[in-house]
Parts: C-alpha cells; sequence; structure tokens
C-alpha cells in the first residue's frame, strides 16, 4: 500500500506553499498528497494570556474529525504562532507512530524577528518542518545528527543548519516496514 498525506490548512495559507509542500512531501515520502479545503481554527485553541495557539489542541481536535482512512497521515498547517506545555513556542509537533501532525508556519518567516522577507529561506525552513513531523508519525525519533532532519529544532538556526532530507540511518528506518 502507498503512503498517503492530506494537507490539511488551518486557516488561510498561500495556494502557494501548499503547491510546493505538496510536490516536496510527495518525493520525500514516496506518497500519494491530497489536499482538503481549509478548516476554521478552532477559538478554543487560543490561550489569550500567551498570545499562542495549543498545538496538542489542534492535533486533538484533528483527530477527533474522523475523516481519512486510519492509513493515511495528516499534515495540517496553520499561520499563527502555537506552543506547548512547558514549551514557549513549538514550529510543529506530532502525534508519534500515529495520524496526525500540525507545523506552524508563523516563526519560520523573516517577518516575525523584523528581518526583510526572503522566500526561498522560509519555504526551505517550511519543508524541514513538515518532513520532521511527518518523520515522527512514521515512527522516527529525534536524530543525533544535526544536519538530519530528524533533529530537533530548539531555535530557528537549527532548522536553518540541518538539511531537508533523512540521514542514512533515519532513511533505512523509514523504510523498514512496521
Amino acid at each position: 500500500m502507498k503512503r498517503e498525506i492530506l494537507l490539511s490548512p488551518l486557516g488561510d495559507i498561500e495556494e502557494w506553499v501548499l503547491d510546493i509542500l505538496a510536490k516536496d512531501l510527495a518525493g520525500t515520502f514516496e506518497a500519494a498528497v491530497k489536499r482538503q479545503d481549509g478548516i476554521a481554527i478552532p477559538a478554543e485553541a487560543f490561550d489569550p494570556a500567551r498570545g499562542q495557539y495549543s498545538s496538542s489542541f489542534l492535533l486533538h481536535t484533528l483527530r477527533t474529525l474522523g475523516g481519512p482512512k486510519k492509513y493515511v497521515k495528516v499534515l495540517a498547517i496553520a499561520d499563527v504562532d502555537l506552543y506547548a506545555p512547558g514549551l514557549n513556542f513549538v514550529f510543529g509537533e506530532a502525534e508519534f507512530a500515529g495520524r496526525c501532525a500540525v507545523i506552524s508556519l508563523v516563526r519560520l518567516r523573516q517577518s516575525f524577528y523584523g528581518i526583510p522577507e526572503d522566500r526561498n529561506l522560509f519555504i526551505a525552513r517550511a519543508k524541514k518542518e513538515a518532513v520532521h513531523e511527518l518523520g515522527h508519525v512514521w515512527r522516527l525519533e529525534h536524530c543525533a545528527d544535526p544536519l538530519c532532519v530528524m533533529h530537533f529544532s530548539n531555535s530557528l538556526s537549527d532548522t536553518d543548519i540541518k538539511n531537508s532530507s533523512f540521514c542514512p540511518e533515519c532513511r533505512a528506518r523509514l523504510r523498514k516496514p512496521r
């Protein structure tokens, strides 16, 4: 059975971003990538004290939507700032060995830091985060190799340093039948 990924925009995501991610993810995971219409971001996910949205709440919402078959992996893409318990922010979160993952585009944009936009850098970051979170749903853990896409990104510089591809060990684990 071929892998399947469903791209699920949370709110309004630019079409060109979805187009590039769909093409890249199809090649990286040797998967059929489909897109669905945008889903409204639940107001309950917003924490007014933090000014951020709970990535865990969004994952829970995605799980409860039902919808695609169990073997289909869902990548939600949001353009809001995300956090997880115990962390100031997250670029994304995934259900390890589950079905759903979510990434945020906000902190991947240069404008978040008061710097002029760089479209190529932005999309390179988005690809890395999308591949990283989907790697988790396919049972890949964080990798010690700082150049591997599965290396944990504690900061944007960590994301910028790593590649958008898997190291040989992670690639071999991804290809193992489960």
